[in-house]
């Protein structure tokens, strides 16, 4: 690692083509299967990755922001985070019934209802996430002065990733370290599909 901020500001993405790596392509899969084309809308880490592509960098936030943006790329893995300050409840992730609002990430005039069906992240509000990962709600956005943060790895494929996962969270982690009072890992399975924070 390097960087001022603790991470390489230029971390090469193992995904260059959603196509070609069965991580994105179980993305797209799911995508479908709840109505949604990621062609059109993006599954967050194929999106993410395309811009690294393109572009040669990833866009500059905030340490938060980039460190979990950075491990997105690098693994191949979904990543988000949730500020807890601004979230409601728990947090659920779901089927949309369609009655649901969401204000997405940077439109905070603009509310949206997600489609029933898709899969979505919620608290007793409203959506925090559409489309499973891909966009953020404006009103959980992670800022600088985001101070008790939830951080988010995903992956379809627990047998194929667990191992990518688990060194992916730790990265992260360690990325987070420097800028964090405390960190906490925690693993949701089946088994245990729920955490407290």
């Amino acid at each position: 690692m390097s960087g001022e901020d603790g991470f390489e500001s230029d971390p090469q993405p193992l995904i260059d083509d959603g196509q070609s790596d069965p991580r994105i392509e179980a993305w797209h899969t799911a995508y479908r299967s709840f109505g949604t084309n990621p062609r059109r809308i993006r599954p967050s880490v194929d999106a993410l990755g395309r811009r690294m592509t393109k572009k040669g960098n990833l866009p500059r936030i905030n340490p938060a922001v980039d460190s979990y943006n950075a491990i997105s790329v690098r693994h191949g893995l979904p990543a988000g985070a949730f500020d807890l300050d601004h979230v409601t409840g728990d947090v659920e992730i779901r089927y949309a019934e369609g009655t649901e609002t969401f204000t997405p990430l940077g439109e905070p005039d603009t509310v949206e209802n997600p489609k029933p069906g898709e899969i979505i992240y919620t608290d007793t509000t409203d959506v925090l996430t559409r489309h499973w990962n891909h966009p953020d709600a404006h009103r959980t956005r992670v800022t600088e002065d985001s101070a008790h943060v939830a951080f988010v790895l995903e992956t379809l494929n627990a047998t194929r990733d667990g191992q990518l996962l688990e060194a992916a969270a730790e990265e992260l982690r360690g990325l987070l370290v420097p800028h964090a009072g405390a960190t906490t890992v925690h693993y949701l399975t089946p088994k245990q599909p729920q955490v407290t924070i």
